[in-house]
């Protein structure tokens, strides 16, 4: 649907329609974002981390990271700016997903721009970094070992190319231990990729 669909839908001017919808969008905004994407603290995120335990057997993850290439018309005069290496225009949407749903997302950088570098420009990148997400402590893994009174960071979860906490290497020489670490590393990580289903599907 296009605005040229709505003027005739509605009986709008299609000059009219931008503005109602910037409008009615900064109107959503401002009511639900307190309530659905509220700003994180410390107690937020030891319940995220709490869930992602349980969900996924990694402790101490406050959310995995990720982005998906939204599809769309070239906007004029852009020449390549949004055509993507997979060989189609988009946008990219970066988001930070705790074990249900989206915490943080950043959407609209061109779909030519690499996922590193939507993330670190992104304003919760930058936040992160900056110490200003009043983060949890470290905190000790749940073990019943005699390592269990180290304490040990929270951590992003991502693919490699993210330069956050990632997995080993695969190889066949790997020890139990790291095979196992992988697996809990990847379900941790593909919770994100479930929200982005989530999302498409709505």
């Amino acid at each position: 649907m296009n605005f040229g669909d709505l003027e005739f839908d509605f009986t709008v001017s299609r000059k009219t329609i931008p503005g109602i919808l910037q409008e009615t969008c900064e109107v959503i905004w401002n009511v639900l974002q307190s309530l659905e994407m509220p700003e994180p603290n410390k107690e937020m995120w030891l319940k995220i981390s709490s869930e992602f335990y349980k969900c996924t057997n990694f402790p101490n993850c406050m959310g995995s990271v990720d982005g998906k290439h939204i599809r769309m018309q070239c906007p004029p005069n852009t020449g390549s700016d949004y055509f993507n290496f997979k060989k189609y225009f988009s946008i990219v949407l970066m988001a930070v997903a705790d074990a249900n749903y989206f915490t943080a997302t950043d959407v609209g950088s061109c779909g030519r721009e690499g996922e590193t570098y939507v993330l670190k420009k992104s304003n919760f990148w930058k936040r992160f970094t900056a110490g200003q997400l009043d983060l949890p402590g470290d905190k000790p893994l749940p073990s019943n070992d005699s390592r269990e009174g180290t304490p040990v960071p929270h951590v992003l979860l991502g693919y490699e190319a993210f330069w956050l906490v990632k997995e080993f290497a695969p190889s066949k020489n790997l020890s139990h231990e790291k095979r196992i670490y992988n697996y809990r590393h990847a379900r941790a990580r593909r919770v994100v990729e479930c929200t982005f289903g989530i999302l498409s599907n709505k």
